[in-house]
């Protein structure tokens, strides 16, 4: 497997600058970053840090996030499609992490599920030819996303399979998923619809190997199964990040 740090909390400890984070990245011998929102960030020093290190920007997300179950979000949500997809270009990152936002409770839930099939739909024409995917991201609504609409890695790949457009797939969570009780077997047979995915260990978050999440497992699962893209790791951190990093040890 490759790695990409997510930076906005990997190596925050060690370097307060973005671009500094993205050179320590590379020193540790990460694969890859990623990031959160990139209009609160100097993209230009950021550019100049990808092309000094060849690491490459695994993703970012998608700005705003809008409850998407609700028409009357989406010109906002696909205004900003169009300014996420030029920070993308712009930086070379293949992903863009779209949000469900919260579940609307004055709108039924199929509803909420068609308009949600209705504005990526939408948001795939804006993609379209530009080499970028928008990836959908179910969470977890337990622990850390009270009200978020979209927990089902199930529901999510069915919201996919129905836009049925290339540049509309799947950010799977790893973290997210066992902490909502998903099997990791619900993915057999559409690993395809996968764009990336996310790891950090079950309870509390933190580095794999911190908790009781048999990682090992279900990253060799999604192997075995075809997926062959990078593993975000998006984890707190209880120590220094290199220290943090050891866990790759149980995987060779």
């Amino acid at each position: 497997m490759q790695f990409s740090a997510c930076i906005e909390w990997l190596f925050a400890a060690e370097a307060p600058a973005f671009p500094d984070r993205i050179r320590l990245a590379k020193s540790a011998g990460l694969d890859a970053v990623e990031f959160w929102r990139h209009s609160n960030k100097d993209l230009e020093a950021i550019r100049a840090a990808l092309d000094e290190t060849g690491l490459p920007l695994a993703g970012i997300l998608c700005e705003p996030i809008a409850a998407l179950g609700n028409p009357e979000t989406h010109q906002w949500f696909l205004h900003g499609v169009r300014s996420s997809l030029a920070a993308a270009l712009r930086l070379g990152a293949k992903v863009m992490i779209a949000q469900s936002g919260d579940d609307l409770h004055d709108i039924a839930r199929p509803l909420q599920h068609r308009a949600i099939v209705a504005v990526l739909g939408e948001a795939a024409k804006i993609l379209e030819g530009s080499g970028v995917t928008l990836a959908i991201e179910p969470l977890n609504d337990r622990v850390d996303h009270v009200g978020y609409y979209l927990t089902s890695t199930t529901e999510g790949l069915d919201i996919v399979d129905e836009v049925a457009r290339p540049e509309v797939k799947l950010l799977y969570d790893i973290y997210h998923a066992a902490v909502m009780g998903e099997d990791i077997d619900l993915l057999k047979g559409r690993v395809d619809r996968i764009a990336h995915v996310h790891l950090a260990d079950t309870p509390g978050r933190g580095a794999p190997g911190t908790g009781k999440l048999d990682f090992p497992e279900r990253l060799g699962w999604l192997r075995a199964n075809g997926y062959s893209g990078l593993v975000g790791l998006e984890y707190k951190l209880a120590g220094s990040t290199r220290e943090s990093l050891v866990f790759r040890e149980l995987l060779s």
